[in-house]
């Protein structure tokens, strides 16, 4: 069964491009266009990965955050972080109150996947000895 992931952006461009992306990658993709339909999408869902990003009309990405570590289902699940504004200031908070990673806006789609992968415990990069 594919791991599901709940995609968070304001910016539907963004949201179409990272959903195309992890689909083709064999994930099963929900999205959200908004802090409040984020936390109400990730109960219902109950995805085992949030890509969240952090300006966000109704609820920005930090408070979103913070709701869904607050709720028993969704306590645990790992959130990726993902900005146009990036700052070093920014990445040390949201990588301090637990965050799994962060990505700045524009990204390259085989990062963001890669650390996707890192986050559901799939980097099966098998290294072989000579």
């Amino acid at each position: 069964m594919p791991k599901k992931i709940l995609v968070v952006d304001d910016e539907l461009n963004v949201l179409k491009v990272i959903a195309s992306r992890l689909k083709a990658n064999n994930y099963d993709v929900v999205t959200a266009s908004d802090g409040t339909f984020a936390v109400k999408k990730a109960l219902e869902e109950k995805p085992d990965l949030i890509i969240l990003d952090i300006k966000m009309p109704a609820g920005g990405g930090i408070s979103v955050f913070e709701n869904l570590r607050r709720l028993d289902n969704t306590m645990m699940t790992p959130v990726i972080f993902i900005t146009a504004h990036p700052t070093e200031e920014i990445k040390k908070q949201v990588l301090e109150m637990g965050a799994e990673d962060f990505v700045a806006k524009p990204f390259d789609p085989d990062d963001l996947l890669a650390k996707v992968r890192k986050a559901l415990g799939e980097n099966i990069e098998e290294k072989k000895n000579p």
